[in-house]
């Protein structure tokens, strides 16, 4: 039985004003995010996995297991961009008690399909916690097919795939894999797609705007528990029309971290270099005023 359901929220990483990680910041958004009703997903694109160090990521993964207790489901993310330090910290991190792990594809160098099957396989044989394949291409520049995930489907530590790739189509494809394996199963990425995925197989989903809106988040899937279509689909589209506009003023991971700084929550800024401009504040001011989001 699958124990990866419902809403994760792909957690920020909140950082002192001198850059170094702030685990208060990070227990208030655990704390904020359980009252929504959402588990937790740390050390992903949104936590700034690729600017944090091992240590800090295993810190990361331990106050968010601290602060969420034994109701909330906590998740972390393992991969890096070699098998052995993938492996390395996945065996730390699966000491800590979470209920699974995702590995994202080992990015900048080109991998044959063999070789991420091989990548995957090695990880999947090293750890008892479950694996969550990982895919976004647009990130990575490797891209996990339905074939070469139902070549991994097969491996008994491998429960199912998050796929960010962004399209119904790549979502769909896996939903396929996933409806020939008892055991595997998909977790939906891209905000936009949160009550399809739901409606059409996904068991989960794994949010960066729900840092942002954590009750419209939760109510898509809360509606769909209670067989109320018509009124996730609503929620959605609410959600939607938000992603549009804040999405398209800069990298949306930074347009999250910055949105949730806005809302009266100290975050920090993202480590990686960004630059907003007063403009770029204005334009995410105007959203959560004239989408009344209270966070």
């Amino acid at each position: 039985m699958n124990n990866i359901t419902g809403v994760y929220t792909a957690i920020v990483t909140p950082f002192s004003a001198s850059g170094e990680l702030d685990g208060v910041a990070l227990r208030e958004q655990v704390k904020r995010q359980q009252q929504a009703g959402n588990n937790i997903f740390c050390n992903g694109t949104n936590g700034e996995f690729f600017m944090l160090n091992e240590q800090e990521k295993i810190r990361v993964t331990e106050i968010c297991l601290e602060a969420a207790g034994s109701d909330t489901g906590v998740m972390s993310h393992v991969g890096e961009i070699s098998t052995s330090a993938t492996i390395r910290l996945g065996k730390h991190i699966e000491t800590l008690g979470v209920r699974a792990v995702s590995v994202i594809t080992p990015w900048f160098a080109t991998l044959r399909p063999q070789e991420l099957i091989a990548h995957f396989r090695a990880v999947a044989d090293a750890l008892t916690v479950p694996v969550y394949l990982y895919n976004i291409p647009a990130r990575t520049g490797n891209t996990l097919t339905p074939a070469i995930v139902r070549e991994l489907a097969n491996h008994p530590n491998i429960k199912g795939i998050k796929d960010s790739a962004g399209s119904w189509e790549s979502l769909q494809g896996f939903h396929e894999v996933s409806k020939q394996f008892t055991d595997f199963s998909v977790l939906t990425g891209p905000d936009s797609l949160i009550y399809r995925g739901f409606t059409e197989g996904s068991i989960g989903c794994i949010s960066g705007i729900a840092n942002i809106i954590p009750a419209q988040v939760n109510a898509v899937y809360r509606h769909l528990q209670e067989k109320n279509a018509a009124a996730a689909e609503a929620v959605q589209a609410d959600i939607n029309q938000i992603r549009t506009h804040l999405y398209g003023i800069a990298f949306s991971p930074a347009v999250v971290k910055k949105a949730v700084n806005l809302l009266g929550y100290n975050v920090g800024e993202s480590r990686y270099p960004v630059d907003f401009t007063q403009d770029d504040t204005n334009k995410i001011l105007a959203v959560i005023k004239d989408f009344n989001l209270r966070g």
